[in-house]
């Protein structure tokens, strides 16, 4: 070994040891070991920056999750504490608007970031102790996120359009939208059953809850404004796997026909086949599509991949025709708004809710499940026992952790037309003829 390499060799021993040496007095006494650190961050004159970055702040959105549901007993009275926390809220002013000159997020420093501290913590997102500097630090990001969380936004922490629309919506407007919600989660509090499925239709999910904790919560995607889901209480009394789907003569009538007239494939092309009231198979180029009324028949799309419904269909009594299902169009559920049906319900991780619902029908594991759809064949499936299944209208609510979650009045049932105009610009308007993107194949 030469001396020059010698000399490293033992320069790095040195270095090592000195570092094993560091760590353990910092292990031993850390007030010690740490003090110049401390005192850099401790400084009152350090700066905007919180140098602290305190990583569980950014993931406070996290804690806006909860496996308590919104309806049941207690739904009224978790409201209404929530009510008296914004009718304080309003007594005092409200809050402020947040009018960014630029667009806010981890690591901008702005004057506006004031305006949203300041907003934040009126409305609990942000701790009091945070500050009120002009940096857009770990704890606003936390904070906002927090925010997006309660307002069915995703959780990015940065201030886009509809985060800054639903930040501005004024407290005396959140507070009557908790009152216009109390009063339907009063209707909804008597005893709901020890196993029962949820759809709220403006958050666009639904929850499985057994013995009032919410077992399963999955997206959905429900009705558009011009073909509204209903709200309604009924049960579930049966499961199909491999599905025929049947269109409705509303569906028929405003999405077939002129279809068929621009491409009279297309029954084929999507194993759409034609039967008269005896049974009969009918061949579409036996139809007059041109006439009209559209033809007296009916429209049935075999089981298989390009099914509209998937590998199943979830059957509750209701006048309206309307059910829950799978879709061959997983990528809707991730949209923010899933507002796409013609009333219809699908469901996200469908499988996982059908394994719920049949848990007390013989001979239904998830294994059988699985082997039954992989062979294509209509398979109905009566339950047991029939399921309840509550489909609401609830756009603010607050659960046992105190956590008031609100989302846009998609339907305009609330009264106020600021809070239907949140985050529905981002819904395409069809103009026309209206094509059943959730359910006819295109």
């Amino acid at each position: 070994m030469s001396k020059k390499i010698g000399l490293e060799v033992l320069s790095r021993r040195a270095l090592l040891r000195s570092a094993v040496s560091a760590g353990a007095a910092a292990l031993a006494a850390p007030a010690l070991a740490q003090s110049p650190i401390d005192s850099l961050i401790n400084a009152p004159r350090r700066g905007s920056w919180d140098d602290q970055f305190d990583a569980r702040g950014s993931r406070t959105a996290v804690g806006v999750v909860s496996n308590n549901p919104i309806l049941g007993t207690e739904g009224p009275a978790n409201i209404q504490q929530a009510i008296y926390t914004y009718q304080s809220i309003v007594s005092n002013g409200g809050w402020p608007e947040v009018r960014p000159s630029t667009r806010l997020q981890l690591g901008v420093a702005d004057s506006s970031v004031q305006q949203l501290r300041q907003r934040l913590t009126i409305s609990g997102d942000l701790d009091e102790g945070a500050g009120m500097s002009t940096a857009f630090d770990s704890y606003v990001d936390g904070a906002v996120k927090r925010f997006q969380a309660r307002h069915g936004l995703p959780a990015d922490g940065v201030l886009g359009e509809f985060t800054v629309k639903a930040l501005n919506v004024p407290a005396q407007t959140r507070l009557m939208q908790l009152q216009t919600n109390l009063v339907r989660l009063q209707s909804m509090s008597g005893d709901l059953g020890q196993r029962y499925l949820m759809v709220n239709i403006p958050a666009m999910y639904i929850e499985a809850v057994e013995n009032d904790r919410v077992a399963l919560r999955t997206n959905a995607v429900v009705g558009r404004i011009d073909r509204p889901t209903h709200a309604i209480n009924s049960k579930i009394y049966e499961v199909i796997l491999n599905p025929y789907w049947t269109a409705p003569r509303s569906i028929v009538e405003k999405d077939i026909v002129p279809l068929m007239r621009k491409d009279p494939t297309y029954l084929t092309r999507n194993q759409i086949r034609l039967f008269d009231g005896r049974g009969q198979e009918v061949a579409p180029e036996t139809v007059d599509w041109n006439a009209p009324k559209a033809p007296n028949l009916m429209f049935r799309q075999d089981p298989g991949k390009i099914n509209a419904m998937a590998s199943t269909k979830i059957n509750f009594h209701n006048p309206n025709n309307e059910y829950l299902h799978d879709t061959p169009q997983q990528g809707l559920f991730n949209k923010l708004m899933r507002f796409e049906s013609s009333g219809c319900m699908r469901v996200q991780n469908v499988r996982d809710m059908i394994t719920w619902l049949l848990r007390d029908t013989p001979g239904w594991s998830r294994q059988e499940i699985e082997r039954v759809i992989s062979t294509r064949q209509n398979n109905p499936i009566k339950l047991a026992q029939e399921v309840p299944v509550y489909i609401v209208y609830i756009t603010a609510w607050s659960a046992k952790d105190r956590v008031v979650q609100f989302r846009d009045d998609i339907y305009q049932k609330d009264g106020n037309q600021e809070l239907a105009l949140q985050t529905t610009t981002g819904i395409e308007q069809r103009q026309g003829a209206l094509t059943e993107s959730d359910m006819l194949p295109q």
